[in-house]
């Protein structure tokens, strides 16, 4: 059997846990307790330590889906989960400019430790207030960048929605792959 695991990492309330819980097909292993810090001003229950899915990709292929949390108290865990990850989901929430300085705190401790593909999802686009997606990769310093990754709307409640930003995280893989095989 064939493992292929995925980080979705991103703010408090960038859709992290929603991305996983659409699309896993087991129930999902969480470690969602009371939010007792500011958190519980945007939400009740907060991420601790992981989220955790599997999805089903093919004949003997399955993707393990691994959910960080989004403060930074339990940044340790973004250490631990993104090591042995193959690729990783970025979500940036849309209508809260205040934290893209910390989802690019997160995407640089993630490049820091690993050179692996990943894609940056744009959540909350239909709230009020929310920046358009060529906006919010100006903020997080990746637009027309030579290496820029996939950049996409993902709305963490809709099925289709996430599919496709996992199908295309998935081609960004596999042409890693390839372009790995032909430069040896």
């Amino acid at each position: 059997m064939d493992i292929l695991r995925i980080v979705v990492t991103g703010g408090v309330a960038a859709g992290k846990t929603s991305f996983i819980r659409t699309i896993s097909e087991i129930e999902v292993v969480d470690t969602d307790k009371k939010a007792t810090d500011e958190t519980s001003q945007i939400k009740a229950q907060t991420t601790v330590a992981m989220d955790f899915g599997i999805l089903n990709i093919g004949q003997n292929q399955l993707l393990h889906l691994y959910g960080t949390p989004g403060q930074t108290r339990f940044d340790f865990m973004w250490d631990i989960l993104i090591r042995k990850a193959h690729a990783y989901i970025l979500l940036v929430d849309a209508h809260r400019p205040e934290q893209f300085r910390y989802s690019r705190k997160i995407l640089n401790f993630m490049k820091q430790r690993v050179k692996i593909p990943y894609l940056i999802g744009v959540t909350h686009l239909d709230c009020p207030g929310a920046w358009e997606v060529e906006d919010v990769a100006l903020a997080l310093g990746i637009l027309d960048q030579f290496d820029s990754p996939p950049l996409m709307h993902v709305n963490a409640t809709e099925s289709v929605s996430v599919r496709a930003a996992l199908i295309t995280l998935i081609q960004e893989l596999a042409n890693s792959y390839q372009y790995q095989l032909l430069s040896r």
